[in-house]
């Protein structure tokens, strides 16, 4: 966890009043720009014959992120990447989405990583986070993807098993396992 000194006496204090130094706005900054890039360059679908629902790594970075510098650091990173698909084909509806997948994985496990900063802390924060973002990905789906795309709830809550939970399922799951298997050497290269 990045410790971030403030002191008042210092005159040339590169820490503003809310606790965010220059290193760590400028390392929010490029976490931000690595995730957008992931998830503009690097995605591809992960079930066969449903291409239309798409994987990227930017959520490993939202909460390595998250992990490093602590939940409105993940909000951050999880929020400002994908306005980018505001100009994209995925539009508002694309941006939305992915929004709520990532922050609803990121904010729990980085809050409850905050409090137990262990292995064991992140791995019960991303487990966590993986049944936050499970449940609210599916409730998002089911309100937001027929506003969007008109088609019927039904046939939106006719694809929560076949597609939508293992979509979900496989994209959370690859998410913390690779952030479990990075996170520790970036960090430590983070906080030097």
């Amino acid at each position: 966890m990045a410790t971030i000194s403030s002191s008042r006496h210092d005159t040339h204090a590169t820490t503003a009043t809310g606790g965010w130094s220059t290193k760590r706005i400028a390392t929010t900054a490029l976490f931000c720009a690595v995730a957008a890039i992931a998830t503009l360059f690097i995605e591809f679908p992960i079930l066969p014959g449903v291409t239309f629902l798409k994987y990227d790594p930017s959520a490993i970075v939202a909460l390595v992120a998250g992990f490093a510098f602590g939940p409105s650091t993940g909000v951050v990173v999880s929020v400002l990447p994908y306005l980018v698909h505001l100009a994209t084909q995925s539009g508002v509806y694309g941006a939305f989405m992915a929004i709520v997948a990532t922050l609803s994985l990121v904010l729990p496990a980085s809050i409850v990583y905050q409090r137990d900063t262990s292995f064991r802390g992140a791995l019960i924060g991303m487990a966590v986070g993986a049944v936050v973002c499970l449940v609210t990905t599916i409730i998002a789906n089911i309100i937001v993807t027929p506003l969007y795309m008109g088609a019927p709830r039904e046939a939106v809550i006719g694809m929560i098993v076949p597609v939508l939970l293992p979509f979900n399922a496989i994209k959370i799951a690859i998410n913390c396992v690779v952030t479990a298997l990075v996170y520790k050497p970036l960090s430590k290269a983070l906080q030097d």
